[in-house]
């Protein structure tokens, strides 16, 4: 019985002492001079889903919920948060060449009609960021829009 004792108060000192350990926030504030809507028309409904839906992890402007100050709840978000940047930046879509802006325009479109986004654990915890059938047409047209208009720009 000791035994356990030991190895659960040192559990509970351990757990308190990761509590000090906190990664910084991905929380710019303000709209960069790259952002996808300095670069193609991004309509406001368009932007509100992208924002309710994609933005945490795909963007420099995460909104952290309350359970984001209990580690190792920060840690897996910003693991999360920097996967989801290296893999688009909403924030930094103007440095992208052009040929990987249309990329990463058709990988918004296929991971929406394939269903691989967002994050089914994203969704777990965040359910506003659920997709309904219209919002993802929304998308898929703005998304079908905007390459052809990238493609007129860069010809």
């Amino acid at each position: 019985m000791k035994g356990i004792k030991k190895i659960l108060l040192g559990l509970l000192v351990i757990f308190i002492l990761i509590q000090f350990v906190q990664p910084a926030r991905n929380k710019s504030g303000q709209v960069m001079p790259n952002d996808i809507s300095k670069i193609v028309s991004v309509p406001s409904d368009v932007q509100g889903i992208l924002k309710k839906a994609c933005y945490d992890c795909h963007s420099n402007n995460t909104e952290y919920p309350w359970y984001v100050n209990i580690q190792p709840m920060h840690w897996f978000m910003n693991y999360h948060i920097q996967s989801g940047k290296k893999e688009l930046n909403f924030n930094e879509f103007g440095t992208y060449t052009p040929r990987r802006q249309q990329n990463k325009l058709r990988s918004i479109e296929n991971s929406l009609k394939d269903g691989s986004m967002p994050l089914s654990s994203y969704t777990l915890m965040h359910r506003n960021a659920i997709l309904s059938e219209a919002e993802k047409s929304l998308i898929i047209n703005w998304v079908q829009n905007s390459k052809d208009s990238l493609n007129k720009k860069n010809l």
